[in-house]
């Protein structure tokens, strides 16, 4: 097990007020390591994407503390927050959002290219080298519309890795996908949390992904309901 990267205590997140208050997060606690991949499995309306959107700085909760590296965030204000979640966070969507008028190196190099990073040379060299990772160097001038939904989403995963981010958040990654190329996705997203250090947190439907995990955790009602459970590689 590597170094915890990212740690959530007491998470608690309510919308709404008085009876109209609907109660999401209900002090859910976890942990992250480098390198593995935990996989949270529950039905709609358990909390899973809000739980991405507090770790992933894009939402407070109104109770409890998210640790990056022992950094509590809580102590950070907006600039700072989003500073951390361009250079320690990546995302991964059931959607790819590539844009569309660029080509698939270009989309995956672009966050590398607004953050200032890297010389245009490097990133496309470290794109080249994601890209090759997983097969893809053949579609790196193509555009968007040129490849299939399977490689559009494999390439939104070299993107959300474009900065070597240290903690990984992709919410229902393969929820646009068929079987064969949801796979494929699963299988990615295990090789690079091994091969690049990153912790992965994948939320899904899809209990396929039992298969690909390190850990699995259950959630429901706003809490891990299930102790993790250890999945033989």
């Amino acid at each position: 097990m590597g170094e915890v990267v990212l740690e959530a205590v007491g998470l608690v997140k309510t919308y709404g007020e008085g009876e109209t208050a609907v109660p999401v997060l209900r002090g859910l606690g976890l942990t992250l390591s480098a390198g593995e991949l935990v996989v949270i499995l529950g039905p709609s309306g358990s909390g899973k994407s809000t739980l991405l959107n507090m770790l992933g700085l894009m939402d407070r909760p109104d109770q409890g503390e998210i640790r990056y590296s022992g950094v509590p965030t809580s102590r950070l204000d907006e600039e700072e927050q989003a500073r951390l979640r361009s250079e320690r966070i990546g995302f991964v969507f059931q959607f790819d959002a590539l844009l569309p008028e660029f080509t698939i190196l270009e989309n995956i190099t672009m966050p590398s290219r607004l953050a200032s990073r890297e010389s245009l040379e490097d990133a496309q060299a470290r794109g080249l080298e994601l890209l090759g990772h997983l097969g893809l160097k053949d579609i790196r001038d193509r555009f968007p519309y040129q490849v299939s939904g399977g490689e559009r989403q494999r390439a939104a995963l070299c993107r959300a890795l474009i900065n070597r981010p240290t903690v990984l958040l992709a919410d229902e990654p393969t929820g646009n996908l068929d079987k064969r190329n949801g796979e494929l996705v699963f299988k990615d997203l295990k090789a690079m949390a091994e091969t690049s250090g990153a912790a992965v947190l994948m939320v899904t439907h899809n209990e396929s992904a039992r298969d690909y995990a390190a850990r699995v955790l259950q959630m429901q009602d706003g809490v891990i309901s299930l102790e993790s459970e250890r999945v033989k590689p």
